[in-house]
């Protein structure tokens, strides 16, 4: 699931609410859900996203997603390839330049890769997002628009999951994803303590560290999106900090950008009892839950294992409200269940509350769950179905408005802190 501006959240909320319009209630459905849609509140802001991240979160422990909901999700796609917050009629033709958004479309293309059987839509997204990279390398919120660390993260996601080398992906003017999401990293001419986060987007004003941002790019400088392998090598090894010796301003190569990010959150995290804080415009000072749980994935991924596990473990407390704050959520349940499974927990046992059993209670029923799954919160992913075209492979913030109820860090709930 850090917003930049109260201006350019007012704004979004308005292109989106143009664009979306509230879910039609199916029969076969509880209450106030449109069929094959997990989650009851209105989708306009995050039907896509939170969609996505649900079908990941149970691929990843072993459940098979309902057919409904995956058909859901692909009904989802608009005819060039790209995906909207949320399309209430299908039938509609979406609007290019404001409807569709590469972090949908990029977690929409994880999602379906991951749970196999797509592989024209997820073809389709992946060409999406090639002729949408700005020449910088990276990607904006829309087509055309600035590139910012977020998006540009979710688009490397995107292209993992589909067995794709992002450093290869080279745009016009011959930058790669990894120039563009370097170039937003805090270097040795930064704060001592915001060095080696990451900015949100360089285009208006002085880049500002950004720790939603700097999760999202901290995953993706590995190559890896919301769902990986580790190997568990170097598990007790702290990330290393930006070297600032010898004259150099920043990390000279993807993977020493990413370490330097994790040692920035893990720093920042050791200040706040392993938590990150919400930054949300006039909001109080309190936890955010999903980027927290942003960051956890990030230090999996980086193989730090023992790290990952102080956020986790006051994630887990009943003290911390993120069991609260979850509940009835799937996008925020999500997140939660993505954190214990890369970081090596048991989602079904998270501070005594089986986060998959209410996932799949929020959505249609699914179709099966491995047997054992999870048990020994060290679950193996099952074999993933091959499509006809064979997208396979192992993977893997939506908006401002949906935030109180939703608190999604990957997209928009947690993008673009302090950037007044």
């Amino acid at each position: 699931m850090n917003i930049r501006r109260s201006v350019a959240a007012l704004s979004l909320c308005a292109a989106l609410g143009a664009a979306a319009a509230p879910a039609a209630v199916a029969d076969d459905s509880p209450a106030g859900r449109s069929e094959g849609l997990y989650g009851a509140k209105d989708p306009k802001f995050d039907g896509v996203w939170r969609q996505s991240l649900a079908l990941l979160a149970q691929d990843a422990v072993g459940v098979t997603p309902a057919k409904s909901a995956i058909d859901w999700l692909t009904g989802q796609s608009c005819a060039d390839g790209g995906f909207a917050a949320y399309r209430a009629d299908t039938s509609k033709a979406c609007d290019p330049k404001k409807g569709e958004f590469t972090d949908a479309t990029a977690a929409a293309i994880q999602a379906l890769a991951a749970v196999g059987g797509r592989a024209d839509t997820v073809e389709k997204g992946i060409g999406w997002l090639k002729r949408h990279q700005n020449d910088d390398g990276g990607w904006g919120m829309n087509p055309g628009g600035p590139s910012d660390a977020n998006s540009t993260s979710a688009a490397i996601g995107a292209f993992a999951a589909t067995g794709q080398d992002p450093a290869k992906l080279n745009a016009k003017g011959g930058k790669s994803p990894y120039d563009a999401l370097l170039g937003l990293q805090l270097g040795c001419s930064a704060k001592a303590d915001e060095r080696g986060a990451f900015a949100y987007t360089a285009d208006k004003g002085k880049p500002v560290a950004n720790e939603l941002a700097t999760a999202s790019a901290a995953l993706a400088a590995q190559g890896k999106g919301f769902v990986f392998e580790t190997v568990g090598k170097d598990g007790g090894a702290e990330p290393k900090p930006l070297r600032c010796a010898g004259g150099t301003d920043g990390a000279g190569s993807p993977k020493d950008a990413a370490e330097a990010a994790l040692a920035h959150l893990s720093r920042v995290m050791s200040d706040t009892d392993m938590h990150l804080k919400s930054a949300m415009p006039g909001a109080k000072d309190q936890p955010d839950f999903g980027g927290t749980a942003d960051a956890v994935v990030a230090l999996a991924a980086g193989e730090h294992s023992a790290t990952a596990g102080k956020p986790l473990q006051w994630l887990q407390g009943k003290d911390s409200g993120a069991a609260a704050w979850a509940k009835g959520d799937p996008g925020a349940l999500a997140k939660l269940i993505l954190a214990a499974h890369a970081a090596g927990a048991n989602p079904r046992d998270f501070g005594g509350a089986d986060l998959v059993q209410q996932l799949n209670a929020a959505g249609p029923k699914p179709e099966a769950a491995a047997p054992g799954a999870e048990s020994d919160g060290k679950s193996e992913k099952s074999e993933k179905k091959s499509d006809d075209g064979g997208v396979g492979g192992v993977w893997w913030t939506v908006g401002v408005c949906a935030i109180a109820g939703v608190g999604i860090g990957f997209l928009l709930s947690g993008r673009k802190r302090r950037q007044l």
